[in-house]
Parts: structure tokens; sequence; C-alpha cells
């Protein structure tokens, strides 16, 4: 019986020609390229980003994405600052995750100040799990993609686990991919979330190569619905990585939600875990 902690291992189906020829990553260097979701610490940066950030960076990690706070998206800091304390310690302000609201205009006007070069949606701008919704927003997203094109920004949008339901046979992140033009939405795609709705993220890189730029690498516990530490959970980590090229992916943002113990103690267990794999 195939069940969601086990199908992401049954993927004979995906011959050898029907997707670039996996190359596993060797562990040398790799940890070095991966990026953290500062929601995975997100009390720690509104109580003292600095500090932080200065933790964060001890720890190997090169690229940051933020996530929008009840400070704002830089945690009660400029965006000019925040960009200036990335600088100091030797990371990249790479992406923020945003809403695409009524403020739209300054959120993009900060980013360029941050220095980002994406911006993400992190969620349905508006309610509605049927096509037409999707369709909606699908236009939507077209039109913040040129609008932050304008401004030499990269708009995208993060998947949760509830854009894979279905209406009338069509999964609704599928009618978002396939009404978004591919040069103005950048997709990110939440690996965890994907495993979690019961879906493959592989047969999502061969249905739509070079689609996602950026990935959330999230393990999870799918009974639980909830984030764990890399490889105590339902991801096959190794074999993710292993088809970077195939999904056109740039950018890796370890994200977790939920911790054994810390944040940053989970970070650490994540980091060595990567330097392990061969």
């Amino acid at each position: 019986m195939t069940t969601r902690r086990n199908f992401l291992f049954q993927v004979s189906a995906l011959s050898a020609g029907s997707l670039l020829m996996p190359t596993i990553m060797k562990a040398s260097g790799m940890e070095d390229k991966m990026g953290v979701q500062l929601y995975s610490f997100r009390d720690e940066m509104l109580n003292d980003p600095i500090e932080t950030l200065k933790q964060i960076a001890n720890i190997g990690i090169k690229e940051i994405e933020t996530a929008r706070s009840s400070k704002g998206h830089y945690y009660g800091l400029k965006p000019e600052e925040m960009k200036k304390i990335c600088d100091d310690l030797g990371m990249n302000l790479k992406s923020g995750h945003v809403h695409l609201d009524d403020a739209w205009e300054k959120t993009m006007n900060e980013a360029v100040v941050s220095g980002q070069e994406y911006l993400i949606c992190s969620s349905m701008p508006s309610k509605g799990q049927n096509v037409d919704n999707y369709k909606k927003v699908a236009e939507s997203f077209n039109k913040a993609g040129e609008a932050c094109k304008a401004l030499n920004l990269k708009f995208g949008y993060h998947n949760h686990d509830y854009e894979f339901d279905s209406e009338g046979g069509e999964v609704l992140y599928d009618i978002l991919l396939k009404n978004t033009d591919p040069s103005l939405v950048h997709m990110e795609l939440d690996l965890g979330w994907v495993i979690t709705a019961g879906k493959d993220p592989l047969e999502y890189f061969e249905n739509y190569p070079g689609r996602f730029p950026l990935w959330h690498l999230k393990d999870m516990n799918l009974a639980k619905k909830e984030s764990t530490e890399f490889g105590k959970g339902g991801l096959d980590i190794k074999k993710m990585l292993a088809y970077k090229k195939a999904s056109g992916v740039k950018h890796i943002f370890i994200e977790q939600e939920e911790y054994a113990k810390s944040p940053l103690e989970s970070m650490e267990y994540n980091m060595k875990y990567l330097k392990g794999l061969s």
C-alpha cells in the first residue's frame, strides 16, 4: 500500500529520460549555499534582530529570506539597516515574504532600498478554493510581476498545502502555474507542504521544468503535519537535492516552524545533516 510517507520513494515511473539525469550532490560546499527563512526565528528576530542574525551567520548561513512580522518586513529595522547588517555579516538579503495588498507600492519601494531580489507573496490574496478564484489570482500575480520587473525586482508565490486541493479534477496550484507568465511570476516551492498535501515534488519538476527558482527545504512529520529536523520526517532530502537542475532552483531557504528544542539548535542540526550527505 502506498502511503504519503513512502510515496516519494516510489518514483520508478519517472524514467531516466523523463527528467534530467540527477547527479547526487557531494557534501563538500553544499551547505554553504543554503539560506534560511527568518520565520524559523520569528520570536528571536522580534526580540533582538541583530544578535539573531549574528547567530545565524555563525552557523554558516549565507542567504536570508525575511518574513512579514508585527514590526514590519524588517523586524523593526529600516530596510537600509537590514541590508547593512546582512552585508556586514557576509550574508545576502535575497528575498522576502510579503502580502499582495493595498501597501504593495510601499512594499516594493522598501525592497528596492533593502537590495533584495525577490518579493514572494506568502499566501493567497483572496479567498476561494475554486478554479475561478485561482485564475483571478493568477492575473493579479502577472500584474504584480510586471510592477516588480519595472523596479528590477522579481515577484513570486510560496505555496502551503491547500493550493493542492482540486476542483473538477483540476489541481488549483496547477491553475496558478498554467495561468502565470514564467518570466513574471517565480514560484517558490515549499517541498514540505507539497508532500503533506500528498503530491510529489519530482512530478512538478518534470511537468513544469525550470518554474521553481526558489525552494523552501523543509522536512515534515506527516502524521502531525508539522515541520521537523532534516531526516526525521517524510521528505527525502538527498533525492530532492539531486534534482536541483531539473527544478530550475537557484536559491534554497531552510524553514522550520516547530523545533525539538530551539530554532538555533534545530538549524545547527539541519546544517550538520547537510554536511553528512554524500
